[in-house]
């Protein structure tokens, strides 16, 4: 995967200006409304995920435990 939180930064920052086009209004405001409310709460599941990967990571480095002891799903490549 190509992605990163970088990304979803710019994305977000897009959703911004996009609500910011003072031309919306009615139906199209709405639309946008609603697409932002999509986008923020799929970038809040993203954000909780990288916060997961990041907490197993401190603990592996706490613990001194190489990435072989950790769950599959939890280390990276």
């Amino acid at each position: 995967m190509k992605n990163k939180l970088s990304d979803l930064n710019n994305h977000l920052f897009l959703q911004i200006e996009r609500l910011g086009d003072e031309d919306l209004s009615g139906d199209k405001l709405h639309r946008e409304i609603e697409r932002s409310k999509a986008v923020s709460g799929i970038a809040k599941d993203i954000v909780g995920n990288a916060k997961v990967v990041l907490d197993a990571q401190k603990a592996a480095w706490e613990w001194n435990k190489t990435s072989g002891d950790m769950p599959t799903m939890l280390v990276g490549k």
